[in-house]
């Protein structure tokens, strides 16, 4: 069994979880209404690892013996404007369920719940990735998006993503 403030705070990440993927998914179909269908492929990747990180804690819930309450998932609440504040506005929410994690992380210390720091260990590696993804994609788009040539070779580049 999980401790209440662990399990209510695990419970909670489900959710933000799905909220990453729908607002992944809201990038997705900005970049697609701009013809940029690599970054598109990229961001809609991007959606279906958040959902994969949900399941993960949903199911660390449920091997714990423990019910996961589904909330609601709020809609996307980021006014896309142009491809670079989409690609900020994604390292922004990267580095906020970064601070997520680490505060589950802290919490499950507190507690002494080593069981679940175990667990949290794969996620703070993972930020860690997703935060080099971001700050990545933002710097090649610096370097790459003013020139058309370079920013389709760059989509196409995206567009390749396992």
């Amino acid at each position: 069994m999980l401790n209440e403030k662990i399990k209510q705070l695990l419970n909670d990440q489900v959710n933000k979880e799905m909220y990453s993927a729908y607002l992944y998914l809201d990038f997705s179909g900005f970049f697609a209404s701009k013809s940029l269908s690599g970054f598109a492929a990229w961001y809609r990747k991007q959606a279906s690892e958040e959902m994969e990180h949900a399941f993960k804690i949903y199911d660390y819930i449920h091997a714990n013996g423990e019910a996961v309450e589904l909330l609601a998932i709020n809609k996307p609440n980021v006014s896309l404007t142009d491809e670079m504040q989409v690609l900020k506005e994604g390292l922004k929410h990267e580095q906020y369920v970064t601070s997520l994690i680490h505060n589950i992380y802290k919490v499950a210390m507190e507690e002494k719940d080593y069981r679940t720091m175990q667990f949290m260990d794969w996620f703070i590696k993972e930020q860690c990735e997703e935060e080099e993804n971001a700050e990545e994609l933002i710097g090649k788009y610096e370097r790459f998006g003013k020139d058309t040539a370079s920013l389709y070779e760059l989509n196409k580049e995206l567009g390749k993503r396992d």
